[in-house]
């Protein structure tokens, strides 16, 4: 068996697995119209009124060179007219729409019209006679079996956009449009025809009415452009059929302009510094086993901490990146730990004023850190556990200290724990406080959302 016959024979049957494609619709004069839906409406009795042809395809098969002088070749197997037209003004495009093809078929891509000189729902299809306005073939041989227009038409999403002559005097016209696959044409009668029709009114046309050749005698099977092996290299390639109407816009050796889908790629941004925003009823809360901290930052296994909170107004939060050499500076309400995990962007209440200065004592085993802020003094930075997040700035006020309204006046929050390490202060916990300590956890890192990675604010 020669190469071409083998080659032939496993493109052929790759299709037969792909399927092939039909003219489903087309866009007309910038108007959808859906076409005859070969695999649906060959199974119903009562069908929509469209402007594709009638055809008895259901096997989506083709009409091969025995068949050329037969009216299967007309337009498809057993075609009959469409019920309605859809109206295009002269020099107006017409995209056809087809539902697939198989990138193995490779050919040539042809178009006609044929005046019906009336209605072309009763048109006897024998007597149409066709003129070609569009021919594409063969677009680069630089590498076996080349680049046609078919590969064009399936890379515009199956679709072949072509455009009316202008010259062309108003009326009904039927449109050829038509794929001749080359996969097997190296062998007498291997060329696949698929034929596809639509109806079309043409409105403000010229004065010109081409000449053209019954449908039964546009081919045959021993033509040029019909037997040929595509899969040697060729310089050229013949196209089958009558010559290109002179009246027609050139488009041989394109697909003309797609209906393809454009898809506008956006770049997901994310700001990783963002922070979320201040609690608006955010409160004090004191130091205790059940805290959580803001900060990562190694501590002694016990502190005695001391903050001096009083009502300020609230702004948005900033993490806090840094702190001074030498110094161990535990948040509000942190809880002892050798080492504790926490999100650098997580919400902290900052206040309008600064923070004069913070010392820390050191007496054995015991930490001692003290804030005292000028004028005002700073808010917990620890969120309450009923606290939520909002988008603007808010004030918030202390409620751990009943003369918070003054800023010359102060309440200390403080709370120490002694252990000689973790597993003690974990040993000493109830199971009450244990499960305490981590529903607050959780419900800070998800439920009120203060996780690092939640960036939707």
């Amino acid at each position: 068996m020669s190469v071409t016959k083998i080659a032939g024979a496993i493109l052929g049957s790759a299709a037969l697995v792909a399927g092939h494609g039909y003219v489903s619709g087309a866009v007309v004069d910038g108007t959808y119209h859906g076409g005859f839906i070969v695999d649906t409406y060959n199974y119903e009795t009562d069908y929509p009124d469209n402007i594709g042809w009638y055809e008895d395809a259901t096997d989506l098969g083709f009409v091969d060179g025995s068949s050329y002088s037969d009216s299967d070749i007309i337009c498809h197997k057993d075609g009959k007219p469409g019920a309605i037209s859809a109206s295009v003004k002269a020099g107006g495009d017409v995209e056809l729409q087809w539902t697939d093809w198989p990138e193995s078929h490779h050919g040539p891509v042809i178009t006609y019209l044929a005046n019906c000189n009336g209605d072309c729902s009763s048109v006897d299809k024998t007597k149409l006679e066709f003129f070609k306005i569009d021919a594409a073939g063969l677009i680069d041989d630089s590498n076996v079996p080349g680049t046609w227009a078919t590969d064009n038409l399936i890379s515009n999403n199956n679709s072949y956009t072509v455009t009316v002559p202008s010259s062309i005097e108003s009326g009904n016209y039927v449109m050829r449009h038509e794929i001749i696959a080359l996969h097997s044409a190296g062998e007498t009668n291997g060329a696949q025809n698929y034929p596809q029709c639509i109806n079309l009114k043409v409105t403000g046309g010229g004065s010109d009415s081409p000449s053209g050749t019954l449908g039964t005698a546009l081919y045959k099977n021993t033509d040029a452009g019909i037997k040929v092996n595509i899969y040697e290299s060729m310089s050229s390639y013949t196209m089958p059929g009558p010559a290109l109407y002179t009246g027609a816009s050139s488009n041989s050796g394109s697909s003309g302009s797609s209906a393809s889908t454009t898809a506008a790629a956006s770049a997901a941004t994310t700001t990783a510094a963002s922070v979320a925003p201040v609690s608006s009823s955010a409160t004090p809360v004191s130091a205790s086993p059940s805290s959580t901290p803001l900060r990562s930052t190694p501590l002694p296994p016990s502190y005695s901490a001391t903050l001096v909170p009083t009502s300020s107004q609230v702004q948005q939060a900033q993490p806090q990146e840094t702190q001074a050499a030498g110094q161990q500076n535990p948040p509000a309400g942190a809880a002892p730990a050798g080492t504790s995990t926490v999100t650098e962007t997580a919400a902290a209440a900052q206040v309008t004023d600064e923070v004069t200065y913070q010392t820390a004592t050191v007496q054995g085993d015991n930490v001692t850190v003290t804030a005292t802020p000028s004028g005002q003094s700073q808010q917990s930075s620890t969120p309450s556990s009923g606290s939520s997040s909002s988008g603007s700035s808010s004030s918030g006020s202390s409620s751990s200290s009943s003369d918070s309204s003054s800023s010359d006046s102060s309440s200390s929050d403080a709370s120490s724990y002694n252990s000689d390490d973790w597993s003690s202060y974990l040993s000493s916990l109830s199971a009450e406080q244990f499960l305490n300590m981590l529903r607050q956890t959780v419900k800070w890192l998800v439920t009120d959302k203060k996780h690092a990675r939640d960036l939707s604010n």
